[in-house]
């Protein structure tokens, strides 16, 4: 991997990290396309992931301190059952990792497979823009457990994690920023695990990548990506996801043809 592809790759990861059109689906792609694969990689990967939870914490660092300030309060708060909801959340995603890993590893390979996925990401969004359920005032435990596994099952390739989390969020009745919020906050331990996992695995002692392209595919990703989150809020808020659901089907659309040409 050269460093142009690092840097086009890291671009790719920090706008479809947040924006509601799969990360995983379009990063296959890009794989075939430029002839890069992947998943032989794990040091890259976890760079990747590593710079977009970076930016996630430099966007949302008031949010995240506020919660850090109240979770060791003695009393019971609104951050600690703020943070419990999060770790609710991560269930479903902890046990689809643990039992189905290699499973969904082996989808990535199915160009066709990810272009359904992404029709199914573009309904997701079209439901939730057409549907008008009544907004709570806070995103209840239930919630937060169904918005995790939205979460869960977005872990299959194609299958927008932020498009999944947000159009389940906003199915289930709740206030747009609040939804956005919260998808965005409850997938940094979720990839933080991960990376550790990763890290443990050993995988990554096989490394490939030279340090200029790893050190460009950061600074990339980081870049992008804490545009692409301070976008994706206010595009939630004002309700454009028609927009991502069209794109979602047209890409998904060109992904089931152009692999059967």
């Amino acid at each position: 991997m050269d460093t142009l592809q690092a840097i086009l790759l890291g671009i790719l990861q920090g706008i479809t990290e947040f924006l509601p059109v799969s990360s995983s689906g379009h990063l296959q792609i890009a794989k075939e396309l430029l002839g890069v694969e992947l998943s032989d990689n794990v040091t890259f990967d976890v760079t990747l992931h590593a710079a977009t939870v970076l930016s996630t914490i430099v966007v949302m660092w008031r949010e995240i301190w506020k919660l850090l300030s109240g979770l060791f309060s003695r009393t019971f708060n609104d951050e600690q059952a703020y943070v419990l909801k999060i770790l609710l959340s991560m269930i479903p995603a902890g046990v689809v990792g643990v039992l189905f890993a290699d499973r969904i590893e082996a989808l990535f390979a199915s160009l066709p497979f990810v272009g359904f996925m992404l029709l199914l990401t573009a309904a997701l969004l079209t439901f939730a823009y057409r549907a008008r359920p009544r907004e709570k005032r806070e995103i209840s435990y239930r919630d937060a457990f169904l918005i995790g596994c939205a979460q869960a099952v977005a872990t299959l390739p194609g299958l927008s994690r932020s498009g999944s989390t947000i159009a389940t969020g906003l199915l289930l009745g709740n206030r747009k920023e609040e939804v956005a919020h919260f998808s965005f906050l409850m997938v940094i331990p979720v990839i933080l695990g991960k990376m550790l996992l990763d890290i443990l695995s050993g995988d990554m002692a096989a490394m490939s990548v030279g340090a200029v392209p790893l050190a460009a595919g950061f600074v990339s990703a980081f870049t992008v990506g804490a545009l692409a989150c301070r976008f994706m809020i206010d595009i939630v808020k004002r309700g454009k996801l028609i927009w991502f659901a069209w794109y979602c089907a047209a890409a998904g659309i060109i992904s089931i043809v152009g692999s059967l040409l």
